[in-house]
């Protein structure tokens, strides 16, 4: 339990406060610990490993594969200095409806799993482009996307070892939908 409550300012750390300095660090390790720093993106993208695992088949690489591919159209259009409403509401909505989704083990066709999470994707990326600071683009995107990746991969890596525990695993994607209200109303 100690170790827990020493976790706990960590977990909770704003993303002001937790970013690399582009100047100090680099672009790319700036933008592989944006979305490392921001609870709200973990639970992101963990579940959308998890519901791709839960789904199973060709939706492992494909669901994952649309949210990085949308969170860089984001990226770009925040970059081109397209306006998206909502970003902030519908990044912390994805991991709360995500996680519902893994909770109710819905398993749509991974097109539909790929659809639903590429249009969450649109504005986590559109996020990281409104906070790019000093970072230059491409290599902050570079960095975003392949920690993106990895948070998606252990999801999955999660979602697999829990394929044969389906309650544990719905649990999971409950657990990460409380998490995702309590960032969001907390």
């Amino acid at each position: 339990m100690k170790r827990l409550s020493l976790l706990s300012p960590a977990l909770i750390a704003t993303p002001a406060l937790a970013h690399l300095d582009p100047s100090e660090h680099g672009s790319v390790a700036a933008g592989l610990s944006h979305p490392l720093f921001g609870l709200d993106h973990i639970l992101a993208m963990v579940v959308v490993g998890l519901w791709a695992a839960q789904i199973g088949g060709r939706a492992i690489w494909a669901v994952p594969a649309s949210f990085v591919s949308a969170m860089i159209c984001g990226f770009a259009m925040s970059l081109a200095g397209l306006p998206l409403p909502m970003v902030e509401p519908m990044i912390l909505a994805s991991s709360v409806a995500l996680g519902l989704l893994v909770t109710m083990a819905v398993r749509p066709d991974p097109r539909t799993a790929a659809v639903v999470v590429g249009l969450f994707a649109v504005f986590h990326g559109h996020a990281h482009g409104a906070e790019l600071g000093h970072a230059e683009a491409a290599t902050f995107g570079i960095g975003f996307a392949a920690a993106t990746a990895g948070l998606h991969g252990i999801g999955a890596g999660i979602g697999l070892l829990l394929k044969r525990q389906e309650k544990v695993l719905r649990v999971v994607g409950g657990a990460t939908a409380l998490a995702g209200l309590m960032v969001a109303f907390g």
